[in-house]
């Protein structure tokens, strides 16, 4: 599709659809921290749930950028 293989389409998706989708993910996190005026710790607490998936998602990404080298 458009010169594209499917090796390459599955890397686009992973790499920048998910991380389009963790911004998205940021963006409702922090909605729903100023909705329900969850104050600071409150707000650091969903962030800070929201950031362990995140974090695994990236070390993945970088662990498997090691192993290719």
């Amino acid at each position: 599709m458009f010169g594209f293989n499917e090796e390459q389409i599955a890397w686009f998706g992973l790499t920048i659809g998910v991380g389009a989708f963790m911004l998205y993910m940021i963006f409702i996190v922090a909605q729903l921290a100023w909705e329900a005026k969850a104050g600071k710790f409150g707000t650091f607490v969903l962030f800070l749930a929201l950031a362990f998936g995140m974090v695994g998602f990236i070390a993945k990404g970088i662990i498997q950028w090691i192993i290719d080298k």
